[in-house]
């Protein structure tokens, strides 16, 4: 279900964002506003700049991925997707990600859980890979940057910048303040806490992450233990039409060294959008997926 919204609230929370502009001049990147948003068609996260150290976790070798895309496709209409009779009479048939479960820079527990879900599909367990945005979860930190197709919307206030994802209005907040709390509770979102630089760039620390079952730092389904620490910088282009993320992993007890990934968007200017995530999400082709996330419970 789609129904197009633009909130008197958000609009009223954009608000501050504009003030503090007007009084700090360039020194706050322009992130935020109800009409517009930050959008890419990317499934996962690229290379970053050089001399950055180990970039994000790639397929093995012996499979190679191919998406359900192909570079020379025709878009179709204004979301820009494929067109999937083109792909099927012209690309190669798309495989699902396998993981390279031997990189180097996995602990051996990280290797063994990414080798266990490789296992999964190899051997037909399941027919697809679980990955958390398809499966109404959230994304958690940096995951849910990599999640596609619908964008990502910016609230910025004096004490704190709100990033509102169009599915399921997911929110996550940075707190602009130069310290983080001394035991924050772990969750999906944890602790991020920025600061301004240069004029363009947000920068946020993020610690206090819950590893749970289905928080991956990517759609390799690559895991992280609750001493992540991830660090991003949101830089905006000169022209103010496109925002680039990188974000460095830190996680001692996964990884042998950080990884540094990164993540584009271009502007899109259309208001957010209602959209439900467990509206006909179903397991219509019986592939066996992960279950969306349910309550035993209430929460109040």
């Amino acid at each position: 279900m789609r129904r197009f919204v633009v909130a008197a609230s958000v609009a009223a929370l954009c608000l501050p964002s504009a003030i503090a502009l007007a009084q700090k001049g360039p020194a706050i990147p322009d992130l935020a506003s109800s009409p517009f948003g930050w959008q890419t068609t990317m499934e996962d996260w690229e290379d970053p700049p050089p001399r950055n150290g180990h970039g994000p976790m790639t397929n093995d070798p012996a499979y190679p991925f191919v998406n359900n895309s192909v570079s020379d496709a025709p878009a179709n209409g204004a979301a820009q997707t494929v067109d999937p009779e083109y792909v099927r009479r012209n690309g190669p048939q798309p495989t699902v990600r396998i993981a390279n479960s031997k990189d180097p820079i996995l602990k051996p527990w990280v290797a063994a859980a990414v080798q266990a879900t490789n296992d999964e599909i190899l051997q037909g367990k399941r027919k697809l890979p679980f990955l958390a945005h398809s499966r109404c979860w959230p994304g958690g930190v940096p995951g849910q940057l990599v999640y596609p197709f619908e964008p990502v919307y910016f609230i910025q206030t004096p004490k704190a910048v709100w990033m509102m994802w169009q599915r399921d209005h997911m929110v996550r907040r940075v707190y602009l303040t130069d310290k983080h709390s001394p035991h924050p509770k772990p969750s999906w979102f944890g602790e991020s806490i920025g600061h301004y630089e240069n004029g363009d760039t947000l920068v946020v620390d993020t610690i206090g992450l819950s590893a749970n079952t289905f928080s991956y730092i990517d759609n390799f389904r690559t895991p992280h233990s609750e001493k992540e620490h991830v660090v991003e910088r949101f830089t905006i282009s000169p022209d103010g039409n496109s925002l680039t993320a990188i974000a460095r992993v830190d996680d001692p007890e996964a990884y042998n060294a950080p990884i540094t990934m990164m993540r584009k968007w271009t502007k899109v200017r259309a208001p957010m959008a209602e959209t439900v995530c467990a509206e006909n999400n179903d397991d219509h082709f019986n592939e066996n997926l992960h279950p969306i996330p349910q309550a035993d419970r209430p929460d109040f």
